[in-house]
Protein backbone atom coordinates (compact mmCIF):
# COMPACT_ATOMS: atom_id res chain seq x y z
CA UNK A 1 0.00 0.00 0.00
CA UNK A 2 1.21 3.38 -0.97
CA UNK A 3 1.03 6.25 1.52
CA UNK A 4 -0.36 9.19 0.64
CA UNK A 5 2.07 11.82 0.01
CA UNK A 6 1.72 14.98 2.51
CA UNK A 7 2.99 18.69 1.48
CA UNK A 8 5.81 19.52 2.95
CA UNK A 9 5.27 22.64 5.27
CA UNK A 10 6.76 25.93 3.27
CA UNK A 11 10.13 26.61 4.87
CA UNK A 12 10.89 29.73 6.72
CA UNK A 13 13.17 32.88 5.32
CA UNK A 14 16.75 32.19 5.32
CA UNK A 15 18.84 34.80 7.62
CA UNK A 16 19.77 35.86 4.33
CA UNK A 17 16.30 37.33 3.25
CA UNK A 18 15.46 38.66 6.72
CA UNK A 19 18.70 40.66 6.81
CA UNK A 20 17.40 41.70 2.52
CA UNK A 21 14.06 42.81 4.49
CA UNK A 22 15.86 44.69 7.51
CA UNK A 23 18.51 46.47 4.99
CA UNK A 24 15.18 47.71 2.93
CA UNK A 25 13.35 48.79 5.92
CA UNK A 26 16.21 51.26 6.85
CA UNK A 27 17.21 52.27 2.84
CA UNK A 28 12.91 53.27 2.62
CA UNK A 29 13.15 55.02 6.04
CA UNK A 30 16.61 56.79 4.71
CA UNK A 31 14.75 58.05 1.89
CA UNK A 32 12.00 59.69 4.03
CA UNK A 33 14.26 60.99 6.71
CA UNK A 34 16.59 62.89 3.89
CA UNK A 35 13.50 64.40 2.42
CA UNK A 36 12.80 66.14 6.15
CA UNK A 37 16.46 67.43 5.31
CA UNK A 38 15.03 69.29 2.21
CA UNK A 39 12.71 71.34 4.18
CA UNK A 40 16.24 72.82 6.13
CA UNK A 41 14.54 73.29 9.73
CA UNK A 42 11.36 74.85 8.24
CA UNK A 43 9.02 72.18 10.45
CA UNK A 44 10.77 69.26 12.59
CA UNK A 45 10.06 65.41 11.96
CA UNK A 46 6.85 65.90 14.27
CA UNK A 47 5.76 68.58 12.67
CA UNK A 48 6.07 67.36 9.36
CA UNK A 49 4.01 63.98 10.33
CA UNK A 50 1.18 66.42 11.91
CA UNK A 51 1.03 68.06 8.26
CA UNK A 52 1.63 64.55 6.57
CA UNK A 53 -2.17 63.30 8.26
CA UNK A 54 -3.90 66.12 7.56
CA UNK A 55 -2.69 65.60 4.36
CA UNK A 56 -4.30 62.07 4.64
CA UNK A 57 -7.24 63.11 6.91
CA UNK A 58 -8.33 66.29 5.31
CA UNK A 59 -10.63 68.75 8.15
CA UNK A 60 -10.40 66.87 11.48
CA UNK A 61 -10.46 66.97 15.28
CA UNK A 62 -7.26 67.40 16.97
CA UNK A 63 -8.46 64.06 18.78
CA UNK A 64 -8.27 62.03 15.58
CA UNK A 65 -5.19 63.56 14.76
CA UNK A 66 -3.81 63.08 18.48
CA UNK A 67 -4.93 59.54 17.92
CA UNK A 68 -3.76 58.80 14.32
CA UNK A 69 0.34 59.72 15.48
CA UNK A 70 -0.26 57.68 18.79
CA UNK A 71 0.52 61.13 20.51
CA UNK A 72 -1.64 62.65 23.53
CA UNK A 73 -3.81 65.50 22.97
CA UNK A 74 -1.79 68.03 24.51
CA UNK A 75 1.44 67.21 22.17
CA UNK A 76 -0.91 67.59 19.18
CA UNK A 77 -1.99 70.95 20.76
CA UNK A 78 1.90 71.98 21.09
CA UNK A 79 2.80 70.77 17.61
CA UNK A 80 -0.53 72.55 16.41
CA UNK A 81 0.52 75.97 17.80
CA UNK A 82 3.85 75.74 16.17
CA UNK A 83 2.24 75.47 12.96
CA UNK A 84 -0.35 77.24 13.49
CA UNK A 85 1.80 80.56 14.05
CA UNK A 86 4.04 79.34 11.15
CA UNK A 87 1.05 79.51 8.66
CA UNK A 88 1.10 75.65 7.78
CA UNK A 89 -2.50 74.91 9.49
CA UNK A 90 -5.98 76.36 10.49
CA UNK A 91 -7.59 75.80 13.83
CA UNK A 92 -11.23 75.76 13.31
CA UNK A 93 -14.42 74.62 14.98
CA UNK A 94 -17.01 71.85 14.75
CA UNK A 95 -19.93 73.27 14.10
CA UNK A 96 -21.85 70.84 15.85
CA UNK A 97 -20.00 70.36 19.20
CA UNK A 98 -18.27 73.63 19.39
CA UNK A 99 -15.72 72.68 22.02
CA UNK A 100 -13.94 70.04 19.56
CA UNK A 101 -11.09 71.94 17.51
CA UNK A 102 -10.44 71.44 14.31
CA UNK A 103 -7.17 71.47 12.13
CA UNK A 104 -6.35 71.82 8.43
CA UNK A 105 -3.75 72.33 6.41
CA UNK A 106 -3.52 76.05 4.86
CA UNK A 107 -1.96 76.47 1.61
CA UNK A 108 1.30 76.69 2.84
CA UNK A 109 0.88 73.52 4.45
CA UNK A 110 -0.37 71.64 1.45
CA UNK A 111 2.74 73.52 -1.05
CA UNK A 112 5.55 71.90 2.01
CA UNK A 113 3.56 68.19 2.07
CA UNK A 114 3.58 68.50 -2.13
CA UNK A 115 7.45 69.83 -1.77
CA UNK A 116 8.24 66.70 0.27
CA UNK A 117 6.15 64.16 -1.15
CA UNK A 118 7.29 65.53 -4.97
CA UNK A 119 11.03 64.81 -3.65
CA UNK A 120 10.39 61.17 -2.52
CA UNK A 121 9.23 60.52 -5.97
CA UNK A 122 11.67 62.12 -7.88
CA UNK A 123 14.07 60.26 -5.17
CA UNK A 124 12.55 56.78 -5.36
CA UNK A 125 12.64 57.22 -9.65
CA UNK A 126 16.34 58.70 -9.31
CA UNK A 127 17.41 55.54 -7.35
CA UNK A 128 14.97 52.69 -9.46
CA UNK A 129 16.37 53.73 -12.72
CA UNK A 130 19.17 52.11 -11.43
CA UNK A 131 17.25 48.90 -11.43
CA UNK A 132 16.86 46.87 -14.77
CA UNK A 133 12.92 46.99 -15.69
CA UNK A 134 13.32 43.08 -14.51
CA UNK A 135 14.42 44.17 -11.18
CA UNK A 136 12.21 47.04 -11.27
CA UNK A 137 9.18 44.65 -11.67
CA UNK A 138 10.50 41.61 -9.43
CA UNK A 139 10.90 44.07 -6.58
CA UNK A 140 7.75 46.00 -6.64
CA UNK A 141 5.85 42.59 -7.28
CA UNK A 142 7.65 41.29 -4.15
CA UNK A 143 6.61 44.72 -1.97
CA UNK A 144 3.05 44.36 -3.27
CA UNK A 145 2.91 40.57 -2.15
CA UNK A 146 4.66 41.41 1.31
CA UNK A 147 1.96 44.24 1.77
CA UNK A 148 -0.14 41.78 0.44
CA UNK A 149 0.49 39.83 3.19
CA UNK A 150 1.16 42.35 5.67
CA UNK A 151 -2.01 44.58 5.37
CA UNK A 152 -2.96 48.30 6.14
CA UNK A 153 -4.36 46.79 9.73
CA UNK A 154 -0.69 46.02 10.31
CA UNK A 155 0.63 49.58 10.92
CA UNK A 156 -3.27 51.37 11.73
CA UNK A 157 -2.82 49.16 14.93
CA UNK A 158 -0.27 51.53 15.39
CA UNK A 159 -2.68 53.96 15.69
CA UNK A 160 -4.03 54.53 12.99
CA UNK A 161 -1.44 56.23 10.04
CA UNK A 162 1.88 55.87 10.16
CA UNK A 163 3.52 59.53 8.81
CA UNK A 164 6.73 59.08 7.88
Amino acid sequence: MVEPTIPEAPLGPSDDEIQAFQRATRDLIGVALRSVELLEGEVSLPQLRLLLVLNDLGRSPSSRVAHALGLGASSVTRLADRLFASGHITRGSDPHHRSVVTLELTGHGHRLVARVLQWRHAELERILTRLSPEQRAATAAGLRAFHQVVGEAYTAELHGLVAL
